[in-house]
């Protein structure tokens, strides 16, 4: 296991959208265990997209909320409420803005044996569901922002 690069800022990598994965195999699963690696290894992290350590896969790991989550080809399946929430991205740091979020979503994935799994978050957790899946078709939360946040040096 390793800790990967993350890519920040206007890295256009950010912006691509992450191909379905076809095979779960010691490859993706080796991914996924950088990724939590990575997400562990930074501060202040609380979910990592593949995209954001450079694969354009459909790869998601999640460690926030009590989760601890390895997810491919998530995909959201329902939706309801609204939240105002405020967020941040390891990819964009010392950047926050508010946000209007689901308050409780519902998703669906494999997680790294093939398993498919099906996940209800609400409230902090259906912010990061949203948010993660996201950076999979090259959205950033910066995108959804309906005000930026001025962080007190």
């Amino acid at each position: 296991m390793a800790v990967r690069q993350l890519r920040f800022n206007d890295d256009g990598i950010l912006r691509k959208k992450c191909k379905e994965v076809t095979v779960i195999d010691d490859k993706i699963r080796d991914i996924l265990n950088d990724m939590m690696d990575t997400l562990h290894y930074t501060e202040n992290g609380a979910a990592l997209a593949a995209n954001q350590v450079g694969i354009l896969k459909r790869l998601v790991v999640i460690d926030y909320c009590g989760y601890f989550l390895k997810l491919v080809n998530p995909k959201i399946v329902g939706r309801s409420g609204t939240q105002e929430c405020i967020e941040g991205c390891l990819s964009f740091p010392d950047r926050l803005v508010k946000t209007i979020r689901p308050q409780k979503v519902t998703i669906q994935a494999l997680d790294e044996t093939g398993a498919e799994i099906l996940i209800t978050g609400e409230d902090e957790m259906a912010k990061c569901f949203c948010h993660e899946l996201e950076h999979l078709d090259g959205e950033v939360f910066l995108d959804k922002a309906i005000e930026e946040v001025v962080l007190q040096k």
